[in-house]
């Protein structure tokens, strides 16, 4: 039997209940649970394989609801809060003593943004507190688009998945942190570093922080660690594609490409992600081309490298976490 359903009623009783449900936003999946209940955030932990020094991301329904959970809004973050909410940029700010430092593995900062999804967004509206929802996937595993990549995950687990079709970004958000009220980016996303320049100016990156969930080293943010985002199979990420066939020639290879496709007889299968070369387009179709490739009994997937421009930037810094 399914636990995939559109039944918001259904997932606002589990939440309440302190049960997890995953739900849907533009960017990925998310295994959401109330962040005030131990039960429903130990529960996401323990679901996912996640270490508990991992921050997770807070979900709320408006800009209104920013001061019921942080101490205090730079400026810049108002400004970036006010552009791109709801939409796919986390703010890391201080956060007030009411958030579980369960929710932010320890730390006086929490992650927060505004998703933007109509079926997430009236679900907010109609509870009672925040959710947290970490990507509705395996610890380190390719992350869920859409709601039959999480039944596919926990379908022996779960109880419920809110079905709000395919994500439209397809990659996680982009999050910001502050060091003297100056903006940071802790980990690229959805939204382009240009989008996010036009707003504050010139904008520093800050990037993996810790190898391997044994290191003690708490990331600033969720989504930091250097290994994410992976398919089981063996993948490599290369600027060079007929040097990378030409080394791997012996074995079922899968390709990944972005808009041209390669012929090949060294290739058992291969996905597009833009004809029309659109970074965009692409972005939004990355994880669901990986579980695909994931499906196809490969040896291995050859990534083709992105321009490192745009969401390009994201696109790659994705893949690279792929083949750690």
């Amino acid at each position: 039997m399914s636990i995939i359903s559109k039944d918001i009623s259904k997932a606002i009783q589990l939440l309440t209940d302190e049960n997890i449900v995953a739900i849907p936003t533009e960017t990925v999946y998310g295994l959401a649970g109330n962040i005030y209940s131990k039960k429903a955030i130990t529960s996401i932990f323990e679901t996912k394989k996640r270490p508990f020094f991992n921050p997770l991301i807070v979900h709320i329904p408006s800009i209104d609801s920013l001061s019921t959970i942080v101490e205090n809004i730079p400026e810049k973050a108002q400004l970036l809060a006010d552009a791109f909410w709801p939409g796919p940029i986390t703010l890391v700010l201080k956060k007030k003593a009411i958030i579980p430092d369960l929710i932010t593995g320890g730390k006086d900062t929490v992650a927060v943004r505004v998703p933007n999804h109509p079926t997430t967004l009236e679900l907010l509206k109609q509870l009672d507190f925040p959710l947290a929802a970490p990507s509705a996937n395996p610890f380190s595993s390719i992350s869920p688009t859409t709601a039959q990549h999480v039944e596919t995950y926990f379908k022996d687990t779960l109880k419920m998945v809110l079905d709000g079709g395919a994500c439209k970004s397809g990659i996680e958000s982009t999050i910001i942190g502050f060091e003297n009220d100056e903006p940071i980016i802790y980990r690229l996303g959805s939204t382009a570093i240009e989008d996010i320049e036009a707003i504050v100016g010139k904008i520093e990156i800050k990037n993996t922080v810790t190898e391997a969930p044994k290191q003690k080293t708490i990331p600033n943010a969720p989504g930091m660690l250097a290994r994410h985002y992976a398919p089981k199979t063996k993948t490599v990420l290369t600027d060079n594609i007929p040097k990378a066939l030409e080394q791997h020639q012996n074995l079922r290879i899968g390709l990944l490409v972005f808009d041209t496709e390669i012929e090949n007889d060294a290739i058992k299968t291969q996905i597009v992600l833009s004809k029309t070369g659109n970074l965009k387009e692409s972005a939004s179709k990355l994880y669901d081309a990986l579980h695909q490739l994931d499906t196809f009994d490969l040896d291995i997937i050859i990534a083709e490298k992105f321009p490192d421009n745009g969401l390009g930037k994201s696109i790659n810094d994705r893949l690279n976490r792929a083949t750690k």
